[in-house]
């Protein structure tokens, strides 16, 4: 569906971001993009929707090289959640920005009213919807940002650091509604530090370092690279740091785990459960 081809980027032909990216993103794929600050990965995702444009190397669509498509256009299919969401928030109440975008995409009154609330009440924003977007906290100007998207139900839906400044429960709910949208056939692109979100949520990583990839593959074998996770300055998954711990005395204990599952497998069986 997606396809990046040997990418290159350089803001003010300068500071090169993007040093021959190629990618592809299928459809209905959860893939979360890793890295350390400055490794490429919101440049890489703003060319998705044409927010930026390859100064070498193409970005397809569905086929077709999206140089002949406008933002506009680009944002039907692809939806950004940006990191900041003051660098999306304009308006003056949480509903009226939620609206905004399914009534400039062309729905009815009535189906963007319903959409809203439906949408508000998924993101627990429902009591918020004549607050000022500014007047709240960031974690909730992110979910009234990610609502503004989300109600537009774009094919591909593309997040920046989606985790920062949500609690514990908002996260849980934040992967409950990532997965349902997957389930409906939507890709899911999430750019982020939060490695435990990326264990649980995602089968699909891609690691970057100097605006390269450096690894792209199923979750549980990128994150337990130990050469991927320093390059990339990644800090080692918790449950892969257990599972090292527990190899020094049980050598039948794999040092690369990430889930809980085989580690309990694992134990179980030198317990002799198993």
């Amino acid at each position: 569906m997606i396809f990046l081809e040997n990418v290159h980027f350089a803001y003010d032909g300068l500071y090169t971001a993007l040093r021959g990216v190629s990618l592809q993103i299928d459809e209905g794929e959860l893939i979360a993009i890793v890295g350390s600050n400055g490794a490429g990965k919101t440049t890489l995702v703003k060319h998705l929707n044409g927010l930026l444009r390859p100064d070498l190397g193409r970005v397809i669509l569905d086929g077709v090289d999206t140089k002949h498509n406008s933002v506009a256009e680009l944002a039907r299919e692809i939806g950004l959640v940006m990191q900041n969401p003051d660098h999306q928030l304009f308006l003056d109440s949480v509903e009226r920005e939620v609206l905004f975008g399914l009534e400039n995409l062309g729905y009815s009154k009535v189906e963007a009213k319903e959409r809203c609330e439906r949408t508000l009440n998924n993101l627990g924003l429902e009591g918020l919807s004549e607050r000022s977007p500014f007047t709240l906290s960031g974690g909730e100007r992110k979910r009234v940002a990610l609502a503004s998207v989300l109600a537009t139900e774009p094919r591909v839906l593309s997040l920046d650091e989606p985790t920062i400044g949500q609690d514990a429960r908002q996260k849980e709910n934040l992967a409950k509604m990532l997965g349902e949208l997957n389930k409906k056939g939507k890709a899911v692109i999430v750019v982020t530090h939060d490695i435990e979100f990326v264990i649980e949520n995602f089968p699909r990583t891609v690691a970057m370092a100097d605006g390269r990839i450096v690894a792209d593959g199923p979750t549980n074998s990128v994150l337990s690279n130990n050469e991927v996770l320093e390059r990339c300055s990644l800090t080692r998954p918790q449950l892969t740091e257990a599972a090292r711990c527990l190899h020094n005395v049980f050598p039948e204990v794999p040092e690369r785990l990430t889930l809980i599952d085989d580690l309990e497998a694992v134990v179980v069986k030198i317990l002799g459960g198993g």
